[in-house]
């Protein structure tokens, strides 16, 4: 009956009254991950399983990545209640939580079982949200020495709200030659040295 009811919002994500009936997860991730994801906050909030289920999303992407597993349950010809037959077997042996297993007799059903991953990481997203943490990633050409990481993070909690924690990430891409590239909450901002050529290219060209 669980499971019925995990699929239906999936399947009918889209109604008004299943808008109203969801407990929506503080950020929209969007995609087809995103929905059944939705669906799972959903689900493990009204049990008051949200920190359950996370723990328990990063036991089922060990589970995935089991070459033997992950051969079966990813092959598109073997059928559906054989890829569950074997995922419903590690599931168990882990002793995942019954709104785990209900997610993946979803996916199964649905023929949505090579989207796990997504799933996962989409969850992965709206429970950081959830604690108030904001996730950000700053790319620079070369990595960043102490003083001017202090002063990175010192800008970036400038964009946090009241009770929101800063989950910094910092990454080196030689090819932006120079800048960066910060990607915060929702927001994008590209300040490379590369993408302000690529502009001034594109001005002469048209002038």
């Amino acid at each position: 009956m669980a499971a019925l009811g995990l699929g239906l919002q999936v399947r009918q994500f889209s109604t008004s009254v299943l808008r109203q009936a969801l407990i929506r997860p503080p950020i929209d991730v969007y995609g087809v991950g995103g929905r059944y994801a939705t669906a799972l906050f959903s689900a493990a909030s009204k049990q008051k399983k949200l920190e359950q289920v996370e723990k328990e999303m990063g036991t089922l992407s060990t589970l995935i990545k089991d070459p033997k597993l992950s051969s079966i349950v990813m092959n598109p010809h073997i059928k559906r209640s054989l890829k569950l037959k074997f995922f419903g077997q590690a599931m168990t042996k882990a002793n995942l939580s019954p709104i785990t297993v209900n997610l993946i007799s979803v996916l199964a059903d649905n023929g949505r079982l090579t989207l796990t991953a997504d799933v996962i990481g989409a969850f992965a997203k709206m429970m950081s949200a959830h604690r108030g943490e904001v996730i950000c990633t700053v790319t620079t050409a070369n990595p960043l020495d102490e003083v001017n990481l202090a002063d990175l993070k010192l800008a970036l909690k400038g964009f946090l709200a009241k009770g929101e924690t800063l989950i910094l990430e910092t990454k080196s891409d030689a090819s932006i030659l120079g800048g960066m590239i910060v990607s915060i909450g929702d927001k994008y901002v590209d300040m490379s040295t590369k993408t302000k050529i690529h502009k001034l290219t594109k001005i002469i060209r048209d002038t």
